[in-house]
């Protein structure tokens, strides 16, 4: 029984990783200064992002970080970020999979 409570913990962390990896990795990024997961601050809220986008272009979602943009979600444009395309593809899956 403790073999099995283990490894369900084990398993249980190993999927909660990857989250927590990504929302470190949009902190470090300094996404989360104009973002939230759930609510809009000047940008929108992750969760509406991957609601409008879901099933999108994720490559272009990627550019659109990378590079910056306007005119989608109102006046305020999203400044171009100091990003590699690495940490922006994992950024855009993670935002995208937000519920």
């Amino acid at each position: 029984m403790k073999k099995i409570l283990v490894a369900l913990t084990v398993l249980g962390t190993m999927t909660t990783l990857p989250a927590f990896a990504n929302l470190q990795l949009a902190q470090q990024k300094n996404c989360m200064s104009c973002h939230t997961v759930d609510k809009k601050l000047v940008g929108p809220a992750f969760k509406d992002v991957a609601a409008k986008y879901k099933g999108g272009n994720e490559a272009a979602l990627v550019q659109k970080v990378m590079k910056g943009g306007s005119g989608v979600w109102g006046p305020v444009p999203m400044p171009a970020n100091n990003i590699s395309e690495a940490d922006a593809k994992t950024l855009v899956k993670w935002v995208l999979s937000q519920k």
